[in-house]
This record gives structure tokens, C-alpha cells and sequence, in this order.
């Protein structure tokens, strides 16, 4: 048997492409923060290395620890490439907001559409003595 086709046969992918979002996965800042406006200028989007849930799979609304430049950041996931549940769009990126501590965003205006249930979602997980994610949906421009 000729070996360049044998070479040439095998497989060379181990695994399918995950568009999930798990630790280290590249994700796009979409507010319009000093720091995520710097990082995506450099070509140096910020990557997650921790996911706020028991499941290790980030979904929509749920918080994420970014590094950014350096610095550890919190952050939003506001759309994602993955399937997603009915009723929820399918983004082309996986897209971030950036938080502080109190949920507070960090910049002033979100650039991209935003999911409609994203309101639900974030409204479930704001508490009285917790974080107040009501101002990430204030500074939102469009729902889809």
C-alpha cells in the first residue's frame, strides 16, 4: 500500500469544535469599557477561567471571572454561539459585558443586541442584598 495515502487518511481532528463556554474560551467584550475597548484594539480578547455555576459550562446570564490585559474581571455572558434553549438567539461570537463586584457594569452602552430573555434571566438572580444587574439591562440599547 503506498504510505503517503495511508498518511493522508488518517484522521487528524480529535474532537468536534465546542462553541460552548468553558475555562479558557475566548470570549468578545461588547460594552464600551476603557479596558475591553484596549484589549479587543490589541487582538488580545479576554478568556474565561472561571464559570459561576455548578454545571462548568457557561450559559446565558450567567457570570464568568475573565483575565483581561492582565487584571481579573467579572463578567456577563450575553450571547453565545452555542444552541441555545427555544426562543433564545444564536450569536456568531460569544460575547461578555464586563462587571464589577456589585454588578454594576463598566462601561456606559452595550454595542450589540442584547436577547430579550436576557431580562428574565437577570432579574431571577438579582437579590436585595446581592448584586444588581438591573443597570446591565438599563444600559442596553436593543433586544432581539
Amino acid at each position: 500500500m503506498n504510505p503517503t495515502l495511508l498518511i493522508s487518511s488518517r484522521g487528524i481532528f480529535t474532537s468536534a469544535i465546542s462553541h460552548q463556554i468553558i475555562r479558557l474560551s475566548r470570549l468578545r467584550v461588547v460594552d464600551n469599557s476603557e479596558i475591553g475597548k484596549q484589549a479587543m484594539l490589541e487582538g488580545k480578547p479576554p478568556y474565561c477561567f472561571h464559570i459561576y455555576n455548578k454545571l462548568g459550562v457557561g450559559y446565558i446570564g450567567d457570570r464568568v471571572m475573565v483575565a483581561i490585559k492582565g487584571e481579573k474581571k467579572k463578567g456577563i455572558l450575553v450571547g453565545l454561539k452555542q444552541n441555545q434553549k427555544r426562543k433564545v438567539p444564536k450569536f456568531d461570537t460569544n460575547n461578555i459585558v464586563l462587571i464589577d463586584d456589585n454588578g454594576t457594569p463598566l462601561g456606559t452602552r452595550i454595542h450589540v443586541p442584547i436577547p430579550h430573555i436576557l431580562r428574565t434571566i437577570l432579574k431571577e438572580k438579582t437579590h436585595s442584598k446581592g448584586a444588581d444587574y438591573t443597570k446591565l439591562i438599563a444600559i442596553a440599547s436593543r433586544f432581539i
